[in-house]
């Protein structure tokens, strides 16, 4: 091809490209109806306490003059459960969160044991359930060892499916 030829080619191309008719916009589409809620019934309980799903939330460790403590959050700031040392009592203290009239069951199950005990309101704090266990009291270990959980339970108060972390363990080895 010579170069006349192929420049009439070029711009008879680029002529009929121009006379293309315009794109007509996409008609619009009505915005679907809104599903009505339906109210879902909460899921049952599992059939072994290791199948729930862990509490949301995580431990945090600290220190004072009296002893260390482990206190389990779930983002709210208050703590669900507490483990506290008290060296000079030599026993770790149990707290959960909750409000009783008087004394209530508190359950605890871990992997190898199942223990209840009998909580009472704390008297420095009547939103929360304390029970004093002695600092070399097996159950501590049997928490600390837990093959990834433990559960707390109080009749009347949501069950806590708690994490196993080294928080706790330090907790009661600092008591030790």
């Amino acid at each position: 091809m010579t170069l006349p030829r192929l420049l009439l080619f070029a711009s008879t191309l680029a002529f009929l490209s121009a006379c293309a008719a315009p794109r007509k916009p996409a008609p619009a589409v009505p915005a679907p109806p809104r599903p009505t809620p339906v109210a879902v019934a909460p899921a049952p309980p599992p059939a072994d306490w290791r199948d729930a799903a862990i509490t949301p939330g995580g431990w945090a460790y600290g220190t004072s003059v009296a002893g260390s403590r482990a206190a389990f959050s779930a983002g709210t700031g208050e703590p669900l459960l507490t483990l506290a040392c008290q060296r000079g009592a030599g026993q770790v203290v149990v707290t959960r969160a909750g409000a009783a009239s008087g004394s209530v069951p508190l359950t605890v199950t871990t992997t190898t044991q199942v223990r209840s005990f009998t909580a009472a309101p704390d008297p420095a704090d009547p939103r929360a359930l304390t029970v004093a266990l002695p600092a070399r009291d097996a159950l501590l270990d049997a928490v600390a060892f837990s093959r990834g959980r433990f559960m707390v339970e109080v009749p009347g108060l949501p069950t806590l499916y708690l994490p196993a972390w080294p928080e706790v363990g330090r907790v009661i080895e600092d008591c030790r």
